[in-house]
């Protein structure tokens, strides 16, 4: 399902930049007091938490013409209904809820389709559809509703639902939307990489394989349409490729910090327009070895804060240089910070290790951008049992053949192979922009990056200080 195969010609070498460049012109973002950074009315630049997202589009502008932004089905969603420029281009349950408050739950966005708990919910009255609407509301969370495959390995033997509606017929599977930029580096499109079309042949002037990532695109955009919107049928391929190619122009980062200021200023890389000419290639510093150039992995994948490594900030008075250092040091933590892997499921014993000694970036080695270069579905035990809450179903599945059983929230990749093996596996998100996209994980079951910092350090026994855990959040909150 995520294999994704290309040629070992030394033209995979060639830069990103080759495909992108022609797209971003003109978006730079001149800074000057903190009141005044960011230009009031500056259509490529939103506040967030951490302090401005940068968007660069086609001719410094977001068309809004674009059938991307229209409703093409029968409920007024659009593919902006979930992917919003604010929220680095997928939903947050604080603007979910200013939504719901100013409509009474009658936005597009909460439909029973797929934004309700069920889709039978009662939704007759204001408080009704507050309950309807509760995961929308407190995670984030759309309910992606899927039957097992015919020829699974697994029965489900036993649920849990809180909402009454999940069956053998089909489960309730509540899942954030993945953010609609940057997708020029996707090595598998959606979390169960169930619209990932393979294998894959890049281009001999690239490493990017367009052809089956744009027919991987649009193949998306045209069952959100027929699902998400409830269209009758899809529209034609003139608009499909539309929606594609606006998406594919995109390219978000963090341009700015509360603190630190332009994260690209003084030789450091942050910011939309650097993110785009970024090089990449599929299996680029693949930490497998599947380089198809054959370089060994670099732990050290993230390079954009380098030149801000400064040692002695933190005794001078100087709250932007200290702010600078704790970023620069977070970098470090992310490439190097030793991490203990064990118990993955795709990773450990696809290789036979018992132990990988790694870090951030083993999973995250797509340098400056922070995907698996190339496709890696792995278990790191997000919808395992033991961490579900009461508001997720509860999936009892016992093998066909050992009658083995576990119990998941979500079966994750298996729902579209069948595979026992494949059990809770998911990829990963692309971390540009990530400061902008709370809550985090598939699930939304961290609310802050702070708490996506927590889980690694318990699910791996790191024991990271409590500088360590602050030094990552202000790394992660500038990409």
């Amino acid at each position: 399902m995520f294999d994704r195969r290309i040629s070992r010609s030394a033209t995979c070498q060639r830069l990103t930049a080759t495909i992108v460049a022609l797209l971003l012109a003109g978006t730079g973002v001149t800074h000057a007091q903190q009141a005044d950074r960011q230009p009031p009315g500056n259509p490529l630049t939103t506040a967030d938490l951490s302090g401005w997202l940068q968007t660069s589009a086609p001719n410094g502008r977001i068309d809004a013409s674009n059938p991307f932004f229209q409703g093409l089905g029968s409920n007024g969603r659009s593919c902006n209904s979930c992917h919003r420029q604010a929220q680095g281009w997928t939903i947050s349950p604080d603007e979910l809820r200013q939504r719901f408050a100013r409509t009474n739950g009658a936005d597009p966005i909460f439909a029973l389709v797929d934004g309700a708990v069920s889709p039978v919910a009662d939704v007759s009255n204001v408080y009704a559809r507050r309950s309807a609407y509760a995961m929308l509301l407190s995670r984030g969370l759309l309910r992606i509703g899927l039957p097992i495959p015919a020829n699974a390995e697994f029965r489900l033997s036993k649920v849990d639902d809180p909402y009454g509606y999940a069956s053998t017929r089909e489960l309730s599977l509540f899942r954030r939307p993945l953010p609609s930029t940057n997708l020029v580096w996707l090595t598998a499109v959606m979390w169960d990489g169930r619209e990932t079309f393979a294998p894959f042949k890049p281009p001999m002037d690239a490493g990017i394989d367009l052809e089956n990532l744009r027919v991987s695109l649009a193949s998306q955009a045209r069952h959100a349409i027929l699902g998400h919107e409830q269209a009758a049928t899809a529209p034609g391929d003139a608009v499909i490729g539309q929606i594609v190619d606006f998406e594919m122009h995109l390219f978000t980062a963090q341009v700015d910090d509360n603190t630190a200021g332009q994260l690209n200023s003084d030789n450091a890389m942050g910011g939309a327009n650097i993110l785009a000419q970024q090089r990449f290639w599929i299996g680029i510093n693949d930490t497998l070895g599947n380089d198809p150039t054959g370089d060994a992995f670099d732990e050290k994948s993230m390079r954009l804060f380098d030149d801000w490594n400064d040692p002695t900030a933190q005794f001078r008075r100087d709250p932007r240089g200290r702010a600078r250092a704790a970023i620069a040091r977070g970098e470090q933590l992310f490439n190097s910070m030793p991490i203990a892997i064990s118990g993955v499921a795709g990773l450990n014993d696809v290789t036979g290790l018992p132990v990988i000694h790694g870090s951030c970036s083993s999973c995250h080695n797509s340098p400056n951008i922070g995907n698996h270069s190339m496709a890696l579905p792995i278990n790191i035990g997000l919808a395992d049992a033991n961490r579900r809450t009461a508001d997720m179903p509860l999936y009892t599945l016992t093998n066909q053949a050992t009658g083995k059983v576990v119990q998941t929230t979500d079966p994750g990749l298996a729902m579209i192979t069948g595979k026992w093996a494949d059990i809770g596996k998911f990829k990963g998100p692309i971390l540009r922009g990530v400061a902008a996209r709370a809550p985090y994980f598939h699930n939304g079951s961290a609310a802050t990056l702070g708490d996506v910092i927590d889980f690694y350090d318990t699910r791996f026994n790191i024991h990271m200080s409590g500088q360590q855990k602050s030094d990552l959040v202000a790394f992660l909150s500038a990409l």
